[in-house]
């Protein structure tokens, strides 16, 4: 479970069978003060997919900036290279996601809706700038 803003517009794809996936990033943020008193900050960036329908309802409601919660698993895949070196990428699955952002406020949620992979989609999204993102 995260609530954090996605870094870039989700990315929207089909399968060659047709099955629609998106990815995104969501950054997840902490602030503390450090022993001298000042603040410090640590983003961790974290890598999402879904798939159906819920994959074309994030393509379709969310932005660059938008705050969501995301529920789901971790999948690991690895590979190797034309050098023969292993690579991993771990990325959250998304069963669950809502909109956490409110109508009118443009930061691209649209209306707080809860989505899962088996759930309709909502309604549209408003628009966000780069100026609206706390990173």
């Amino acid at each position: 479970m995260l609530i954090g803003r996605l870094g870039q517009d989700p990315e929207l794809k089909y399968t060659q069978s047709g099955i629609a996936v998106v990815s995104f990033s969501v950054a997840t943020g902490l602030k503390w003060k450090d022993q001298e008193g000042n603040w410090q900050e640590k983003t961790e960036w974290h890598n999402c997919k879904a798939w159906r329908g819920l994959a074309e309802t994030i393509s379709n409601y969310l932005k660059k900036g938008s705050k969501v919660y995301v529920e789901g698993r971790l999948e690991t895949s690895n590979w190797e290279d034309e050098n023969k070196k292993k690579h991993y990428k771990t990325e959250i699955v998304i069963d669950e996601m809502i909109m956490l952002d409110s109508k009118g406020d443009n930061t691209g949620g649209g209306n707080g809706g809860n989505y899962s992979s088996t759930k309709p989609a909502g309604k549209p999204a408003s628009t966000t700038t780069d100026d609206d993102l706390p990173f």
